[in-house]
């Protein structure tokens, strides 16, 4: 397998930023993508994170971006996540610039996007955001909202 050396997967992502998992690092998972998986996160960066990030006018932090499919068995994740195909990702806006309800309304009404989950929070906030894209043909503009029923969580058609 080879990989693309690069610094940057868009203008306000980092490489590092975008492969980054403290629970890869603490377990020595190696959480590199291949160059398809890169493509991939170059192209969600592209037409949803950065029309996004121009809009809120500042930073916003990436929870999780690329996961092998290794680091997504062990933190639980669901074995089809499009986190390990580099075409979803995770934020949250814990620099005050927009809340992540804002931003979830910005990307419902002004993005393309395959999955927009709305995740856990209250009615009035999520607690982060899930956003994937797959191509202007391939995206289902799917929007949900992630509730833990029982411990167990549970997605709902929004």
């Amino acid at each position: 397998m080879t990989y693309i050396k690069m610094e940057k997967i868009s203008e306000h992502i980092s490489y590092k930023e975008g492969v980054f998992s403290a629970t890869a690092t603490r377990l020595g998972i190696d959480n590199k993508p291949s160059d398809y998986e890169l493509k991939n996160m170059e192209i969600i960066a592209q037409n949803i994170f950065e029309p996004l990030r121009e809009w809120v006018g500042g930073a916003i932090k990436i929870n999780s971006f690329f996961r092998s499919k290794e680091l997504n068995k062990k933190i639980g994740g669901s074995k089809t996540s499009q986190h390990c195909e580099g075409r979803a990702i995770d934020i949250d806006d814990i620099y005050g610039n927009k809340t992540n309800a804002e931003m979830f309304e910005y990307i419902k009404e002004n993005l393309d996007f395959d999955q927009l989950i709305w995740e856990f929070g209250t009615d009035e906030n999520p607690d982060w955001i899930h956003v994937s894209y797959i191509s202007p043909d391939g995206n289902r503009n799917r929007i949900l909202k992630a509730k833990r029923i029982n411990g167990k969580t549970t997605y709902i058609l929004i």
